[in-house]
């Protein structure tokens, strides 16, 4: 079965930055592709960003390319979204989950779907 718990989210301000953390089981971490999405109210999900294993690259959709960074700790079985200078339209729900990369279109890997996730943690940006 796998498991994710995702925590580390929070109120910050625009400008701030916080850390989030997905502790897995279930599975050996640098053999999945692992990533981030996020849902807001009225709006669709949006993958934000993943690991696809085999080529251990990163990938980051362009609403948070240069200030998010995905990474992996694989003694501690735990992935990572460092989340610098957060703007008001970053606030949603985050949810780690194991990305499904091969039903994805060409040339937009973070449109994938997802096979399982966990509970989510939010993180609300507010002045």
């Amino acid at each position: 079965q796998l498991r994710f718990v995702e925590s580390g989210g929070g109120l910050v301000q625009p400008g701030g930055s916080l850390r989030l953390s997905c502790a897995v089981s279930g599975f050996t971490l640098d053999s999945y592709d692992i990533g981030w999405f996020r849902q807001a109210p009225g709006k669709e999900r949006e993958g934000i960003s993943l690991i696809v294993s085999y080529v251990n690259a990163t990938f980051y959709a362009d609403s948070v390319k240069g200030r998010f960074t995905i990474s992996r700790d694989n003694a501690k079985n735990t992935v990572y979204l460092q989340m610098d200078s957060l703007k008001v339209d970053d606030t949603a729900k985050y949810y780690c989950g194991l990305a499904d990369i091969e039903t994805a279109p060409a040339g937009d890997l973070l449109k994938c779907d997802w096979r399982s996730w966990g509970q989510g943690t939010q993180v609300t940006v507010s002045s």
